[in-house]
């Protein structure tokens, strides 16, 4: 059977398998995110303790993202989620348990919350990179957004199904369903065969290293940050509706928790509305124009709600809102996704997921604070304002990153070739922890300068792409035809991992700088071990 296109990721069977399974675990989360809110108002009847529990979810994201990242670019991702996924349901388990026997407390129950939390931080840079191997290059951005379906399917149901669940047998139940959820994804991983990855002979890189590349890669990569940056400039408006939301029910449309979760029900419909509509956008739309219009779409259905007196204009603000949220949610992390190469996508992803999660913080806490000082319509009104101000400016942050650039092929031109090791320094060089500094020197026509020094602003960031620490560009100041390009990177085995993380656009764009050397032989490039002297005892 023709699946439509907004279903097409389905039809392969480890993404189906692991879409079906996570839907089972995002239906437990929310169920617990209810129940233990709920139950914490008993343990602990303050509103400080009971924010705690929304707390506790949160801050792991901050404390372990960045390392999970790096774990998971270094070991194999299977076997890492595993092990998240098992962490999670012990986890639960114990929080399933221990309510049953009537033991809990509210610090208790904060830390068994914070436990589950840290497991998800540490799932969740390796779950967003599996997408990339579940499905082809072509279907990610739809992957990614039926995962936003998934997550937003679960946030319409599951709070429902919780409040449900806990008034029909207590928390014990909700608790252990979401234990049990945790099997679904466990046993998919353990029956999914994943191909072995190729070693490229080198040592593994250490974590502290490996983060460090990390931030590297996404610093000198523009499309990565313009995803995080047009992220973070939507959620930090757009967080408004979350912070006032109960309020806006309760106070300004006078209803009951009933209404709460229809609208918040009527939010996930829309989300799911958009996964479907994404495959049709897309065809008409770059990412960046997606993004754009999903944020002024979702700043209107925040200025509605400022606005609404009823609950037929409420839920047609949420609609609004849900649709634009998946949008742009979903297209701008599958930028990024998309801007990384295999080797370090986890930890890009990482980074993604810390900046837009802060800007949630952010702007959860500002708009909450600012809606205590004066009206939930003024704040949600500017909120819908600032917003639209904003992804007007964002528009010059450009995700629509290209797949190859345009120039000579490589194989037309002359690669220069550094010299071999010598053998006296062959073994030092292995064992050594020194940065090493390499050079590569042009020799170009004084009328190109102007095109050489655009593309050599390119090639730093390929450079530092490639694990650069340090990068100049130096003009011999004798003889203006002459550049040398000097970059550092941290050890030897850095200066080997280079080639390997080298993508086909950034081999085009070394390409690009190596025509315009003039000389008939390759230009010169060279390597040097730093070395620190020691000076000698009883010098001066």
């Amino acid at each position: 059977m023709r699946l439509p296109p907004a279903l097409v990721p389905l039809k392969h069977s480890l993404f189906r398998a692991l879409w079906f399974a996570n839907l089972a675990v995002y239906l437990g989360v929310w169920m617990t995110s209810t129940t233990a809110g709920w139950m914490m108002t008993s343990l602990s009847p303050n509103a400080l303790m009971v924010s705690l529990v929304q707390a506790a979810t949160v801050l792991p994201v901050f404390l372990f993202v960045l390392p999970a990242g790096a774990i998971a670019d270094l070991v194999d991702k299977r076997k890492l989620l595993i092990g998240t996924q098992s962490w999670m349901l012990l986890s639960a388990a114990a929080l399933t348990l221990i309510t049953s026997a009537g033991g809990m407390t509210d610090w208790l129950l904060l830390g068994l919350i914070f436990s589950i939390g840290t497991g998800n931080a540490m799932n969740a840079p390796a779950w967003g990179t599996v997408l990339s191997e579940s499905v082809p290059r072509a279907d990610l951005v739809q992957a990614v957004a039926l995962n936003g379906v998934g997550f937003n399917i679960a946030r319409a149901v599951g709070p429902a199904l919780g409040g449900f669940l806990l008034v029909l047998a207590g928390p014990t139940l909700t608790f252990g369903l979401n234990s049990v959820s945790y099997l679904a994804v466990i046993s998919v991983l353990l029956f999914w065969r994943r191909p072995a990855q190729q070693s490229s002979g080198l040592p593994p890189e250490h974590l502290l290293g490996a983060m460090k590349a990390g931030i590297r890669f996404v610093r000198h990569t523009p499309t990565v940050l313009a995803a995080m940056a047009r992220a973070a400039i939507y959620f930090i408006s757009c967080s408004a509706l979350w912070a006032t939301l109960p309020l806006v029910v309760k106070h300004q449309l006078g209803l009951d928790a009933g209404a709460f979760g229809l609208l918040l029900g009527l939010m996930g419909a829309g989300g799911v509305t958009a996964g479907l509509m994404l495959p049709n956008v897309r065809a008409k739309f770059r990412r960046g124009q997606i993004v754009f219009y999903a944020s002024l779409l979702s700043c209107g259905g925040m200025g509605l709600m400022a606005i609404a007196t009823h609950w037929i204009m409420a839920a047609a603000a949420m609609l609004m809102f849900g649709v634009g949220w998946v949008m742009a949610s979903s297209v701008s992390q599958a930028s990024a996704q998309m801007a990384a190469p295999p080797w370090v996508r986890s930890r890009a992803l990482s980074i993604y997921q810390l900046s837009f999660n802060l800007a949630l913080v952010v702007g959860t806490f500002f708009w909450g604070w600012l809606a205590t000082q004066y009206s939930l319509s003024l704040t949600l009104g500017s909120a819908a304002i600032i917003g639209t101000v904003t992804a007007v400016a964002a528009r010059f942050f450009n995700i629509d990153s290209q797949e190859g650039i345009a120039g000579k092929p490589i194989s037309a031109l002359v690669t220069p070739v550094a010299e071999e090791v010598a053998p006296i320094l062959a073994q030092v060089l292995t064992q050594t922890r020194g940065r090493v500094m390499e050079s590569q020197h042009y020799r170009i026509d004084p009328d190109e300068k102007e095109n050489f020094l655009a593309v050599m602003a390119e090639l730093r960031d390929v450079r530092g792409r490639g694990g650069a620490v340090l990068w100049h560009l130096g003009e011999d100041i004798s003889d203006p035809d002459h550049w040398v390009e000097l970059w550092w990177v941290e050890t030897w085995t850095d200066h080997l991992r280079e080639e390997s993380r080298h993508s086909d656009a950034d081999r085009q764009i070394m390409a690009r700088a190596l025509a315009f050397h003039i000389d008939g032989a390759p230009p010169a490039t060279r390597r040097f071990l730093a070395i620190t002297p020691h000076r000698a005892h009883g010098a001066p």
